[in-house]
């Protein structure tokens, strides 16, 4: 397929698939291209996308090992709630070999608080609430490889996402039984990970949000993931859990929350890890980090998580797709589908999340024209009325928050 990239004379002047070309991939695919006068420019079906989920879409695709960086494929989403072992995994850091969840202890410390206080496990537990939400976290890096030029890092598909269902105590409740002096402006976490070079002294991560999030209903201290205890993999025994913002929000293996009088600057705090330019930049280019900001509420996103792309459909048969739409700190207003490249959309059925900071659920059902290859594009709009682009956000140097619509490939027999 290294024919076939995007780079090489696959386009006119004004990015469009050369006729020769759409020759060439017609061939290829055995079949014709239905809506080929629809592709968006500089677009390739993505048939003939180097695509690293290809030859590993039976489970869980392994991005790192040191540290775990895995994604689950978007078929394997379709659960309303998703299951532990679905739920993709982002470490920093190398996970702790051994929790005690009987001598486990959250401290809760920091310039703004008026007097640090340590819980068990177990106190938590006891005193204070419980509350139980569907709440979507994700990866920052989430579609990362749709993004050309290519940056650095992991190259997350779209699999780096998922909303299972979590149990603990509000953090504010905490908070206020700590009490918070009038300065405090954010919160940082620090967790038991290891840092990959096993140096005692180096965090793996230290990261936090201001204190409108921290003070949220939904955010939790949870101990508890889908009605079991969380898994060792997932932050076991406590995590804290921000819904909507980047899951490196949610730090793992929970042991300290510091309250600060100024923005946190701790490990994946400061320089440009896990923020955006402030102003759009052109593609390749780099500015310096005065011109970032931080990543807050997560962008507007959809998935197709069924059929499996790929499916091999029977002329005249309809298609039943369905899958997940979400919006960071919003909520979705709309789910629309295409079957020609984004030329025209078709609204789907839309259901409202769980609770607040869920995902929610849509349906549609499509009909084809005619045999061919077809493209499935599912594009959700929030409720400030920000849809999703078709092919590439404004690029980022640190390919973050790519939300382009989903797609899948199918192909309907003569």
């Amino acid at each position: 397929m290294a024919s076939l990239n995007p780079s090489d004379n696959l386009f006119d002047r004004r990015g469009f698939l050369q006729k020769s070309a759409l020759a060439t991939l017609t061939t290829l695919l055995g079949t014709d291209i239905v809506f080929a006068d629809k592709l968006p420019q500089h677009y390739l079906p993505m048939a003939f996308e180097v695509d690293p989920m290809a030859t590993k879409n039976k489970g869980l695709v392994v991005l790192s090992d040191k540290p775990w960086n895995v994604e689950t494929p978007a078929h394997l989403l379709d659960d309303a709630i998703t299951p532990a072992d679905k739920l993709f995994i982002r470490n920093n850091g190398l996970m702790p070999e051994k929790v005690d969840p009987a001598s486990w202890t959250l401290t809760i410390n920091g310039e703004s608080v008026k007097q640090a206080k340590t819980y068990k496990l177990d106190d938590l537990k006891k005193h204070f609430k419980h509350y139980t939400y569907q709440l979507v976290l994700e990866c920052a890096g989430n579609g990362r490889s749709g993004y050309f030029p290519k940056t650095s890092g992991n190259q997350w598909t779209d699999g780096g996402v998922g909303c299972a269902e979590w149990t603990g105590v509000r953090l504010k409740d905490i908070l206020a039984d700590v009490g918070l002096k009038d300065d405090a402006v954010y919160i940082g976490y620090y967790g038991k990970d290891v840092h990959i070079s096993l140096d005692p002294k180096k965090e793996a991560i230290s990261r936090g949000v201001p204190m409108r999030k921290a003070l949220e209903d939904e955010t939790l201290v949870a101990w508890a993931m889908n009605g079991q205890d969380i898994p060792l993999v997932n932050g076991a025994p406590l995590r804290l859990v921000v819904g909507g913002w980047p899951a490196s929000t949610s730090g793992k293996w929970l042991h300290t929350i510091a309250v600060r009088n100024k923005v946190h600057d701790g490990t994946k705090m400061t320089g440009k890890s896990y923020k955006v330019p402030i102003n759009p930049v052109e593609p390749g280019v780099d500015p310096p980090e005065s011109q970032f900001k931080i990543i807050e509420s997560m962008p507007v996103k959809s998935l197709v998580t069924f059929p499996q792309t790929g499916a091999m459909l029977t002329k005249g048969q309809t298609l039943n797709l369905r899958g997940h739409a979400w919006a960071g700190d919003r909520s979705v207003r709309e789910v629309a589908v295409s079957h020609d490249f984004g030329a025209t959309w078709q609204k789907a059925d839309l259901k409202p999340p769980k609770n607040r900071l869920a995902w929610q659920h849509w349906t549609a059902t499509i009909k084809f024209p005619q045999p061919g290859y077809y493209e499935l594009w599912a594009r959700a709009t929030d409720d400030a009325g920000v849809s999703q682009p078709m092919v590439m956000p404004q690029w980022n140097p640190e390919g973050y928050c790519n939300n382009a619509c989903h797609r899948i490939a199918v192909k309907v027999g003569a």
